[in-house]
């Protein structure tokens, strides 16, 4: 008689809570998010900031934004969840309305007083190439509820130059700026590089000063699908979730995205094809060029 086959118990991860857009086809904002974190494995606690039936870029579009008063019941309810402690990172991104961040930094007050050693990685989608594509009033609501708890930001260029107060931040400006925030960690995505390479920034904060890595690979071809930023925060936050170093985290979250793109310029997709190199995010292959 054979003997029972003895396997060894599937450990849980943490739970990742994100707060962001919707689409109901592509995978930009909390879509494309959620997705990468349950392919690492992560539940994820999902709410929906705005949801739209595809990214503006396509064309307009209705934009359904939650009723404030709807909004901050959802946002009491997960407060007094008795879950709350199975998250151990929270994810936010595009916020629908100005109000909305300040009930949303509620909610991150109470994660991580339940779960003090929770990652808070917020990306402050507000804009790009100089201009704001939100409101003035929910790009400030960002920067003065969010900002200030975040553990993690992943600005772009012209979002870290409204957090620093200069939108038209130049590229030479970037790392000093970073470093005048008190963010313990700093991305600046599609930050200024060797011509035709695509550059992120990471400054992170150490006992006596500042950390800064850059992580650099070849520009690829054609028109880059939207919700690159979003899928780089997920993919960033699983990684250092997971027990990554900084420069191992900013790596292979840098050489995902850029496998994405990729694919999606091989495929003649508008939109990112999350789901056809799904097992890349995992273990992406593009070389990126590690500067410490």
């Amino acid at each position: 008689m054979t003997e029972p086959t003895m396997t060894e118990p599937t450990t849980i991860k943490p739970a990742i809570l994100v707060l962001s857009s919707s689409v109901v086809r592509g995978a930009v904002g909390g879509r494309g998010a959620v997705f990468a974190l349950e392919r690492f494995g992560h539940p994820v606690w999902s709410m929906q900031t705005v949801t739209l039936p595809w990214h503006p870029g396509h064309g307009r579009a209705s934009r359904v934004i939650p009723d404030e008063a709807a909004f901050e019941a959802l946002i009491d309810d997960l407060i007094r969840a008795p879950w709350l402690g199975e998250i151990g990172a929270i994810l936010t991104g595009y916020m629908g309305a100005a109000s909305q961040p300040a009930a949303v930094a509620r909610l991150v007050d109470a994660v991580k007083a339940a779960r003090p050693d929770a990652l808070y990685l917020c990306d402050p989608v507000m804009g790009d190439a100089g201009i704001l594509y939100v409101p003035e009033a929910t790009a400030s609501a960002i920067r003065d509820h969010l900002v200030p708890r975040a553990d993690i930001l992943t600005p772009n260029p012209t979002e870290l130059g409204f957090l620093t107060g200069n939108l038209a931040l130049p590229a030479e400006a970037l790392h000093a700026a970073a470093t005048s925030l008190p963010t313990p960690r700093i991305a600046v995505t599609s930050a200024a590089g060797t011509e035709g390479e695509i550059t992120t920034l990471l400054v992170s904060r150490n006992g006596t000063g500042h950390d800064t890595i850059q992580a650099s690979h070849a520009a690829i071809g054609g028109r880059v699908p939207n919700g690159t930023g979003d899928l780089f925060a997920a993919l960033f936050l699983a990684r250092l979730v997971g027990g990554a170093s900084d420069a191992q985290a900013l790596r292979l979250a840098t050489a995902a995205v850029a496998d994405a793109i990729d694919a999606a310029a091989s495929l003649g997709a508008n939109e990112l094809p999350l789901a056809t190199i799904q097992d890349q995010l995992l273990a992406p292959k593009t070389p990126v060029r590690i500067i410490p």
